[in-house]
């Protein structure tokens, strides 16, 4: 039986953060990747004067925090416009991969007020990132991009996204990333979206392989270590925003296949909001919440693209969370999720 843990209620009237994909574009090739990004931008995504009259009607509804994300952010020209356009009224992070970042790039990134980097580090080794990218040498281009990053205190944080190829060097990333100067360090969970579906034999964890990768890490002193699994399985659909590159209002990255509230091409993102799935979405609307996880987190039911991808309810218990799982094997998708050719 579980324990009747009820957070407040949920009534924002507008978002207080929103991630942004610049572009579908990348220099990489990697094996997970949720947007099946192309070596270059493509050409439907939003232009930049799209992007700027987006960042502004944020700005006017009093958006505090804007996530850039791609593909690879920097392989937008424009990129630089956009966050001068940011930078100002909201707090503003990057996410990348750190390849393109030369010492040059890093100035730039700091003198414009990027509050904090967040790069994607896929292994501890090279052999294990490189395989992941799909690009012999990303390991080490990528670490160069930390230490220019490093040498002009930016802050940062090393991201991974927890799958077969790096589950077993979890203790070895840490160490890693303390050895590099940066302190906080993500480890992220794998979504059944682009890439990633289609290869998930090859990269999908059960349950028990990825307790034991985490819960035998021992954190170096004075490391942030962020991790979504129970009891830090959070519901943060209640507050999330998300457009795509191409102009789609998605609520949640991890909602991009699943979602579509509208694209700002034809209305406004305040519009987008409004829709009845989303204003669902953030209202913990869950048929049952772990008491530990919702107690940790002040939300119930953990992550909806993950309950949504395995069990196709929206209200569904997160099947990444073991005292609700329910005996859902990650190992296998269900069949309506499985590529068709």
């Amino acid at each position: 039986m579980f324990l009747a843990y009820q957070p407040k209620p949920r009534s924002l009237e507008r978002p207080l953060k929103l991630t942004l994909s610049i572009t579908e574009g990348c220099n990489l090739r990697c094996r997970y990747c949720y947007s099946d990004c192309d070596s270059c931008p493509r050409a439907d995504e939003m232009t930049t004067e799209r992007l700027l009259g987006l960042v502004g009607e944020l700005v006017d509804l009093g958006n505090t925090h804007l996530f850039i994300e791609g593909g690879e952010p920097l392989l937008r020209p424009d990129l630089f416009e956009v966050l001068s356009a940011t930078c100002p009224f909201m707090m503003t992070w990057l996410r990348t991969n750190a390849t393109l970042i030369d010492r040059h790039t890093a100035r730039a990134i700091r003198d414009i007020g990027v509050g904090t980097v967040c790069v994607d580090v896929l292994g501890a080794r090279p052999e294990s990132h490189d395989l992941l990218t799909g690009c012999p040498g990303s390991f080490e281009r990528s670490l160069e991009g930390i230490a220019n990053l490093k040498s002009l205190d930016v802050p940062i944080i090393m991201l991974l996204i927890l799958n077969r190829h790096n589950h077993l060097e979890l203790q070895a990333y840490l160490d890693l990333a303390a050895k590099l100067g940066v302190n906080d360090v993500g480890i992220l969970r794998l979504y059944p979206l682009g890439r990633a579906k289609r290869r998930w034999s090859e990269l999908a964890l059960s349950h028990k392989e990825m307790y034991a990768a985490i819960e035998r890490l021992d954190e170096p002193k004075g490391m942030r270590v962020m991790r979504s699994w129970h009891p830090r399985d959070g519901n943060c659909c209640w507050q999330n925003a998300a457009v795509g590159a191409r102009g789609d209002s998605i609520g949640c990255p991890y909602l991009r296949e699943y979602v579509n509230y509208g694209n700002i091409h034809h209305m406004s993102f305040r519009a987008t909001w409004d829709h009845p799935l989303y204003q669902r979405l953030r209202s913990d609307d869950v048929e049952r919440a772990c008491p530990d996880c919702a107690a940790s987190q002040h939300s119930r039911g953990g992550c909806r693209a993950t309950a949504y991808a395995f069990r196709g309810r929206w209200t569904a218990p997160d099947p990444f969370c073991p005292q609700m799982g329910e005996g859902v094997n990650l190992r296998e998708l269900p069949e309506r999720l499985l590529p068709t050719n």
